[in-house]
């Protein structure tokens, strides 16, 4: 009794350490170690129990005092359908072997180039494939009794095309082990959406941690429970026996370990979901106020646009008036550069009557001048002529005189 009680005490004190576990999926190396992990152990898988449940390899776990653990492999429930697991794995980095977490995706991703066998060949996934909501199980790399289980296939291919790793017992990804980087298929699952490890997976890893005989020190790198057929199942050794009770856990221990887990799952669970209320909450006062704001400034917006609308509507209004004044103007002015012409066309045709005028005028003056001059020059030459003809007619005068003279001295005469 008191070495159940420091294992619920130990499993308690671990259990408030899960948060940090689940926080670590999230930014990848969650544990470190000086020392590389030990090979990994040859087993037989034993059967799964239950359609749906998919396999989870086992894996070597890390104890900051005690070192590292087994972690028996196991038959688990998926979170969602769809999802397929990608198994942890230890990488050597900067003198330390960081754990990186596994984790729940629509892909598997990297896990190091590992081969922990069972469809895990070191990279890929090959036990079976999701069918909508239903998962086909590949019976030729896992133990799927086939008369209960019909949902399955047979593809060999992929044992006779699997030549990474086969041979080798590597637990880690580094020199000494396997090496490995990852495909641009596991890089892109590894960008996907994930889900960390489930409550129950949680609680297996833990109760493998309360089991001292799951430890390497112990053990020396080979347990006598390497996997189990489901969480609080049946443990089975490597060659696929029923291993005894002692051999992994009491189901006292385990139902104790499960139900502290449980409930500090649930309370986890119950805060997560006040949490996610909140702010699923705040997400939606901050998408209302995105709203209104997004609708006030699209009214703003719309406002704007219509002010602009409206003055690019006023200045082209007024454009057409100036350049209908423009036109106005120039119009006037062209008449007032006609009138202009016109006037100037009749100054210039007054100024040439004028001047015709004038000169017809002086050349009737210079006319009436010649003429007077010819009249002048004429009464002249008559008054010359009457001043020369004078003394003739004066002769003439006498002569009539003289003439009639003799005649009175000769009568008779005639």
């Amino acid at each position: 009794m008191k070495k159940i009680a420091k294992i619920l005490i130990l499993i308690s004190a671990i259990a408030f350490a899960v948060p940090k576990t689940y926080a670590q999926v999230s930014v990848g190396v969650g544990i470190s170690a000086g020392i590389a992990p030990p090979a990994l152990p040859v087993y037989e898988q034993p059967a799964c129990p239950v359609d749906g449940y998919i396999w989870q390899p086992g894996y070597w776990a890390y104890d900051p005092d005690d070192g590292y653990y087994w972690v028996p492999g196991v038959w688990v429930a998926p979170p969602d359908p769809g999802y397929l697991w990608t198994p942890p794995y230890w990488g050597f980095a900067a003198g330390i072997y960081g754990f990186h977490p596994g984790y729940w995706g629509l892909s598997v991703g990297f896990y190091g180039g590992i081969n922990y066998g069972f469809g895990y060949g070191g990279f890929g996934f090959y036990g079976g494939r999701w069918d909508h909501d239903r998962f086909m199980y590949n019976a030729a790399v896992w133990h799927v009794n086939r008369t209960f289980i019909r949902n399955t296939y047979i593809d060999r291919t992929v044992i006779r095309n699997n030549t990474y790793n086969t041979y080798n017992h590597y637990s880690f990804n580094g020199p000494g082990g396997a090496h490995a980087r990852p495909t641009r298929f596991e890089e892109a699952a590894m960008r996907q959406h994930h889900i960390p490890a489930t409550a129950s997976q949680m609680a297996h890893q833990q109760v493998a941690r309360a089991n001292r005989a799951q430890f390497a020190r112990v053990n020396h790198g080979h347990p006598a429970a390497v996997a189990m057929n489901r969480v609080n199942g049946h443990a089975y050794t490597a060659r696929g026996h029923v291993a005894s009770r002692s051999a992994f856990r009491t189901n006292a221990v385990y139902n104790a370990a499960a139900r502290q887990q449980r409930q500090h799952q649930n309370m986890q669970a119950q805060r997560q979901r006040t949490t996610e209320n909140r702010v699923a909450q705040r997400q939606r006062a901050n998408e209302n106020m995105r709203t209104q704001r997004q609708h006030t400034t699209e009214q703003r917006m719309a406002q704007r646009q219509h002010a602009t609308e409206q003055r690019q509507t006023q200045r082209q209004q007024a454009a057409v008036q100036r350049q209908h004044a423009t036109e106005q103007r120039q119009a006037q002015q062209q008449r007032m550069q006609q009138r202009q012409n016109m006037q100037a066309q009749r100054a210039q045709q007054q100024q040439h009557m004028q001047q015709q005028r004038q000169n017809m005028q002086a050349q009737r003056a210079q006319q009436q001048q010649r003429m007077q001059q010819q009249r002048q020059n004429m009464q002249a030459q008559r008054a010359q002529q009457q001043q020369r003809m004078q003394p003739q007619r004066a002769q003439l005068q006498q002569r009539p005189a003289q003439q009639q003279r003799p005649n009175r001295q000769r009568p008779g005469v005639r």
